[in-house]
């Protein structure tokens, strides 16, 4: 395990905040996400796929540039953006939704199924949110078996690529 830090140049113990995932499908979850990423399959597309929950929808008083912004808003709730960055290319496709849930969910895969091409087999690489593993969607994927879901290991959602776009 020490030689995976070494290799990469990875510095936990740099970091204030560093959590060590206590995953025990740890190793066989990097290696596939990984693998994924390295080499993936022919005829294949590879999708980090992310919910960035509870974003506020603010609307400044007075907009300006970011050194001018008024401190005063108007606060219009709370809004879901749903993210499928494709890792060969680096096109995103995403969608806002008022609220997170599995059906929101479901109609983002949905959506990504009409928006690639029909031949190609989908990689999403998703991390542990409950709404990922409902009945919902394990009848969706059923439905749709040319996706085929990979999931971050717990507490190493960074290992998702759409994380740093």
């Amino acid at each position: 395990m020490r030689q995976v830090p070494r290799a990469t140049e990875v510095k936990p113990h740099r970091l204030k905040t560093f959590s060590l995932s206590r995953d025990p499908q740890f190793a066989e979850k990097v290696i596939d996400v990984v693998g994924l990423y390295v080499d993936p399959p022919d005829n294949a597309l590879v999708l980090s796929v992310d919910e960035k929950t509870r974003i506020q929808a603010l609307d400044r008083t007075q907009p300006g540039c970011a050194g001018t912004l008024t401190h005063d808003y108007k606060r219009h709730g709370t809004t879901n953006l749903y993210t499928a960055f494709t890792i060969a290319t680096g096109e995103v496709l995403g969608r806002i939704t008022r609220r997170h849930r599995a059906t929101e969910f479901r109609q983002f895969l949905a959506q990504i199924d009409r928006a690639t091409p029909p031949a190609l087999t989908l990689h999403p690489i998703v991390d542990n949110s409950s709404t990922h593993t409902t009945e919902a969607i394990r009848d969706f994927l059923a439905a749709h078996p040319r996706f085929q879901l990979h999931f971050t290991p717990t507490c190493a959602s960074q290992l998702n690529a759409v994380e740093t776009w």
